[in-house]
């Protein structure tokens, strides 16, 4: 079987993780198949070393163009590939020369994003991934509340989606935080006081200035307890300048010195500050998986996050769930986490637990059959082909 596999938007965050993590996965576990992932060599670096049956096949430039589409195309054919997985959601119809599997994240482009679009734009955009969608030979979506989000929107039969879960970078499964560690946030990032942690997009649907507001509400709750006085709120995340109505909410809630904005950290500090942080507070509106409260958890520590999407199918019974659109509901469920140490201790053993339960070699290996699967159906019509012509420019991985 010669599988494909799209790799241009590596970079990207969410997509990348998952992207990364699924071909190490194959790596590990297929050895027979032929794998040519088409991209940036540059970016397959960042997967790590793989065995001699996977190969880059160079493909640069952004893969919304035409002129990428149809060197794409080219590829595929020139390849004979049985089939070729697209990792992320797109919109732009693909006539293609085998079969497509693609995996969506989430819909939120149709429900948050489609806000700052006029109807016909909203319209022709829905209209075309309906199209992309109906075209696929498989869907993967990354949970069952994804999966029921595709079937209700866009109208797709339930036999045609498979529900395949995400899991956590393996760089987060490093262990505990040493006191070096610790040490580099007093020293590099100056923090050397307890926090709650907020890391993920910066995007309306993450509900940030609820937590900003939760978290104005909890300093006056410990200031009437005496306790956590320099308790401080951390938020890692991108593209923090594009929302100063953020900053707004820290000014107004009265907790401009405790409130601290620090940009994109890499994934070798971001354990850091999951490891040390009090609680991960994760109150999005909306979550086609939810990755951030797994992660944490992988760390030992309590996780306050939304009774809705895919969350509560995430976390299971290791997290404290909330409504996220109840300000005074995310402050109450702050303010108990910290205080209540045995229910700490509870929700540090059943966080560990539930991180454990997903895994990228159990995802590659569902994905793996449905390759198989698809590859099967596909490979009847391809068996007159003549043998393969001259090869493409490939590299060994």
């Amino acid at each position: 079987m010669k599988v494909a596999i799209d790799i241009r938007r590596m970079t990207e965050f969410g997509v990348g993780t998952y992207t990364r993590n699924i071909v190490r996965a194959l790596g590990r576990l297929d050895r027979a198949n032929k794998y040519f992932l088409i991209g940036s060599p540059g970016k397959v670096s960042e997967i790590g070393p793989l065995p001699p049956n996977f190969h880059t096949v160079p493909l640069l430039g952004r893969d919304t163009t035409f002129k990428s589409y149809v060197e794409c195309r080219a590829i595929l054919k020139r390849l004979h590939c049985d089939v070729v997985h697209i990792p992320h959601l797109f919109s732009l119809p693909r006539t293609l020369p085998c079969p497509y599997v693609v995996t969506v994240h989430d819909v939120v482009e149709h429900m948050y994003g489609a806000r700052d679009r006029s109807g016909l734009r909203r319209s022709l955009h829905f209209h075309l991934t309906r199209r992309v969608l109906k075209g696929a030979a498989c869907i993967l979506a990354v949970s069952k509340f994804t999966k029921s989000e595709i079937e209700k929107l866009f109208g797709i039969k339930d036999d045609r989606i498979e529900v395949i879960y995400n899991a956590i970078d393996e760089r987060f499964l490093h262990g505990h935080a040493s006191d070096a560690d610790r040490q580099s946030l007093a020293d590099r990032y100056l923090v050397n006081y307890p926090f709650l942690l907020y890391a993920g997009r910066i995007r309306p649907h993450k509900n940030l200035v609820r937590i900003i507001e939760a978290f104005s509400a909890l300093k006056a709750e410990l200031e009437k307890d005496g306790k956590f006085p320099d308790l401080k709120l951390i938020i890692i995340g991108d593209e923090l300048s594009k929302h100063p109505d953020l900053r707004r909410t820290v000014i107004r809630g009265g907790v401009q010195n405790d409130v601290r904005f620090m940009g994109f950290v890499p994934i070798e500090v971001l354990r850091i500050f999951y490891d040390v942080a009090k609680v991960f507070v994760f109150p999005s509106l909306y979550e086609g998986f939810g990755l951030p409260p797994l992660e944490a958890m992988a760390h030992g520590t309590p996780v306050v996050t939304s009774n809705t999407s895919s969350l509560p199918e995430v976390v299971g019974k290791a997290a404290v769930l909330v409504n996220p659109e109840n300000v005074f509901e995310i402050m109450r469920a702050l303010h108990r986490v910290l205080i209540d140490q045995p229910l700490r201790d509870k929700l540090k053993q059943r966080g560990y637990e539930q991180a454990k339960k997903f895994s990228w070699d159990a995802s590659a290996q569902q994905i793996l059959r449905v390759y198989e699967r698809v590859a099967g159906r596909s490979r009847p019509a391809q068996e007159d082909q003549p043998a393969e012509g001259p090869a493409p420019r490939v590299a060994n991985s």
